[in-house]
């Protein structure tokens, strides 16, 4: 393993905390995982979108930076391996779909003031489904919060994620058709991944589709 500090992300339903879960576990590193169930405006933000969705994503910006901040001092970087579930930019790209023109500008302000403070991921691992596999994994986890998901909205988030991967080609990311794959259940699909996460990128964008054999650049 070539990296301290590795990001699996993904679309809403694409499983990328049990990948994260895995990683740390097999990789001997500290796990921080996003608590989404703290935000109390979330199950509202699905009720009544437009009305909620500046203080939902507010709230899980200065949420997401208090952990980070708390979690990720600069001496544990250099002497403990760390695995997270989310992107801290993954608030200005839920922000870009949620918010109108003016609440965005706000945000974007707000964003860029402390995103600075905090470390960028070595490796970005991003796990890729199409949006009727996400709405099929969206069913079955069964969240109550998250069944009113429009098809649409999933479109858009992907969409953001793949814009901002385009304008960031100093990062290292993996994106990973799994479309095909289920890596909790089959060991295989999971040793693939492993064995993809630990190899020496270069920095850039990588497509990848698991199972497929791959050097890594």
């Amino acid at each position: 393993m070539h990296y301290q500090l590795i990001t699996v992300e993904g679309n809403i339903g694409a499983g990328k905390t049990t990948l994260a879960h895995y990683f740390a576990r097999d990789f001997s590193g500290k796990l921080i995982l996003e608590r989404f169930e703290d935000n109390p405006f979330l199950p509202k933000f699905f009720e009544d979108f437009k009305q909620n969705a500046f203080a939902t994503e507010l709230y899980f910006m200065a949420e997401r930076y208090h952990q980070l901040s708390r979690e990720m001092t600069e001496p544990e970087l250099f002497q403990t391996r760390v695995v997270m579930d989310y992107l801290f930019t993954k608030s200005l790209l839920f922000a870009k779909a949620n918010l109108d023109e003016e609440e965005f500008t706000l945000f974007h302000k707000l964003f860029h003031i402390i995103n600075p403070r905090l470390p960028e991921p070595e490796l970005i691992l991003y796990v890729h489904s199409d949006i009727d596999r996400l709405m099929h994994n969206i069913r079955e986890r069964g969240r109550d919060f998250e069944q009113g998901v429009d098809p649409a909205y999933l479109e858009k988030i992907q969409a953001n994620y793949f814009a901002w991967f385009r304008q960031n080609p100093h990062l290292r990311i993996l994106v990973i058709d799994n479309n095909d794959a289920d890596y909790v259940r089959d060991s295989d699909a999971y040793n693939w991944y492993k064995d993809i996460a630990s190899r020496p990128w270069t920095t850039g964008l990588h497509f990848l589709r698991v199972g497929e054999s791959v050097e890594a650049p």
